[in-house]
């Protein structure tokens, strides 16, 4: 994370339970010991008893630590809790005096924030930084968000509580993807004036996810804002996939098997045309949006039943195979456009068997 150029990282819900607070205490060491550029993060309800073990990992590791205090702001968890503003307004500066009295950094997250009614995300954003709070997180709790309704959130908060205030306030986004919109979120945020955006490894979450991290480094690298080596991506995303246990599909954008892979004979010729002349950009830039390359990926070229002689000359060339020889081309042709997919290597190498242990069988 630190290499790719992330600037912050939360490290998890302390008063969750002992292991949690084990765990958080664990990786904020590690911050410690390996000097790493990454501002630690925890999360909190607005209540004194979740906010004292992130002060107490803080003094205990030395890692400076920004508590996440966060509290449901939309009529519908107002309804279903049975709360009222002023309750809320008394229990927000509570926590967050507390902890700016233990020595915490502290953003108010404002949970589903993109469903609240302005007044009440005035109210409460005033009195979060009145208390002390230096940074503001609207949460799209929900994923209900769509890009114009976060421009105009973020614009509100600047203009409503941001601006009145002395003191510095930071603005974050934090989007879900249940609509399919999280990263559309986070661009959109940006572009209002965001300070900082929140994503995950693979969009892993809360039901359908968070906005993806990747992609989001990856889009704003087309940006021109690179902040750190995104060729770490691949590794960043198979690392995090073994840790949870889950999947990279294989169409998944930047990251996936089939991100640079093309296997549409008309595709793959002009692919191979510009790998020919040595020009890996011109190859990246003529079916892709994203230059392969800058995330340490090359472009990829499959046989499959829409495959033609480009496809399979490239393979065998690849592969150590003479590239002309019209047998082995005319087995791999075959092979594919008997397929309902496109073959992997092992069929490939298969069908290329073949024709070979055919001719040292054959008579001399």
């Amino acid at each position: 994370m630190a290499e790719l150029g992330i600037g912050a990282v939360t490290l998890g819900y302390p008063a969750a339970g002992p292991r949690m607070l084990a765990q958080t205490r664990l990786l904020a060491s590690e911050i410690a010991r390996a000097r790493l550029p990454l501002a630690g993060n925890c999360a909190a309800r607005t209540l004194e008893a979740d906010l004292a073990p992130i002060a107490a990992v803080q003094a205990e590791t030395g890692v400076a630590l920004e508590a996440a205090a966060f509290i449901g702001t939309s009529g519908v968890r107002m309804a279903a809790e049975g709360w009222t503003l002023g309750g809320m307004v008394g229990a927000l500066e509570r926590a967050v005096r507390f902890a700016v009295g233990q020595g915490l950094a502290v953003m108010f997250v404002a949970e589903d924030a993109s469903r609240a009614a302005p007044a009440t995300l005035r109210t409460l954003g005033r009195a979060a930084v009145q208390c002390g709070a230096r940074r503001i997180c609207l949460a799209d709790t929900a994923g209900s968000a769509t890009p114009e309704g976060v421009r105009r959130l973020v614009q509100f908060v600047r203009e409503e509580v941001v601006a009145p205030s002395p003191e510095p306030v930071g603005i974050d986004w934090h989007g879900h993807r249940d609509r399919g919109l999280a990263l559309a979120n986070c661009l959109a945020a940006i572009d209002a004036g965001a300070d900082r955006v929140h994503a995950t490894a693979l969009g892993t979450g809360e039901r359908a996810g968070n906005a993806e991290m990747e992609l989001l480094l990856a889009n704003l690298g087309l940006r021109g804002c690179t902040y750190g080596d995104l060729t770490r991506l691949p590794e960043y995303c198979i690392t995090a996939a073994r840790a949870m246990g889950v999947a990279i599909p294989a169409n998944h954008p930047v990251v996936g098997g089939d991100a640079f892979r093309t296997a549409s004979g008309v595709h793959a010729a002009a692919v191979l045309k510009a790998l020919g002349r040595g020009d890996d950009a011109l190859a990246d830039a003529l079916y892709s949006s994203l230059p392969a390359r800058e995330f340490g990926l090359a472009q990829r070229i499959a046989i499959s039943p829409m495959s033609g002689k480009s496809n399979v000359r490239h393979w065998l060339a690849m592969h150590g195979y003479d590239a002309g020889d019209s047998a082995l081309i005319a087995a791999l042709l075959a092979a594919a456009k008997a397929a309902d997919h496109a073959l992997a290597d092992a069929e490939c190498e298969a069908a290329v068997q073949r024709v070979l242990g055919a001719r040292d069988a054959a008579p001399a």
